[in-house]
């Protein structure tokens, strides 16, 4: 009897277990991505980690003529910088910059924000993004999605500068306008075409005005990886 008292028991206690509710595992919410966010990652930003070097050349062709433009070699991870422009050289240390070195990484900065303006909506988080909105692209008229990138009125090389980003349902960047100063009247306009990938960093080689033969683009882009 004992033991069939014992068996009862057991078999009560685990029935009792197999009804018991198991309590949810709540599951932490994903944060939700900004557009800077989605715009970059559309561009490869999630590889941007592993980079240790980027070199290119920016040049600008207008009509016939063929600019012969100014190469970069880029090595991020160590803040080195080398420009050849022509018969000059120029080596330094963004971290350790002199006086003497101001005007190149003027033209480091504005060259490598054309080559990169999808991470640099990430990287500058002192600028202001405004809300998304539908808008006519200025150049080939299209509908699409436009955020506006606003600069602060001190500090770095576009002090006050805004520029309107337009982009496709992919999140692909596909013309923006440059504003100086924030003024409400366009400065410049220019397509983003010719994407390349660049060990999974998507790069638009061209960038054409609407009237005339102007093409500011990119030429002997690579980028490595570690």
């Amino acid at each position: 009897m004992k033991s069939l008292y014992l068996g009862l028991i057991c078999l009560l206690f685990v029935l009792a277990c197999k009804s018991e509710k198991k309590e949810p595992v709540l599951v932490e919410d994903q944060k939700e991505l900004t557009i800077a966010e989605k715009i970059a990652n559309a561009h490869g930003f999630e590889n941007w980690k592993n980079v240790t070097e980027v070199k290119f050349t920016f040049k600008v062709d207008r009509d016939t003529i063929k600019g012969k433009g100014r190469s970069w070699v880029w090595k991020p991870k160590e803040d080195k910088v080398k420009m050849t422009a022509g018969e000059t050289t120029v080596e330094y240390i963004r971290s350790q910059m002199d006086s003497t070195h101001m005007r190149t990484d003027r033209g480091f900065i504005n060259d490598k924000y054309w080559l990169l303006v999808p991470f640099q909506l990430v990287w500058d988080t002192s600028a202001t993004i405004s809300e998304p909105k539908k808008a006519e692209s200025p150049i080939h008229k299209e509908q699409l999605d436009m955020i506006t990138i606003l600069y602060a009125n001190e500090g770095g090389y576009t002090p006050g500068d805004a520029y309107d980003i337009y982009y496709d349902d992919n999140y692909m960047i596909k013309e923006w306008v440059f504003r100086k100063g924030n003024s409400e009247e366009p400065s410049l306009s220019n397509t983003f075409e010719n994407y390349k990938d660049f060990s999974g960093v998507k790069i638009a080689i061209d960038h054409k005005k609407d009237e005339g033969h102007w093409n500011l683009n990119f030429a002997n882009v690579s980028i490595t990886l570690e």
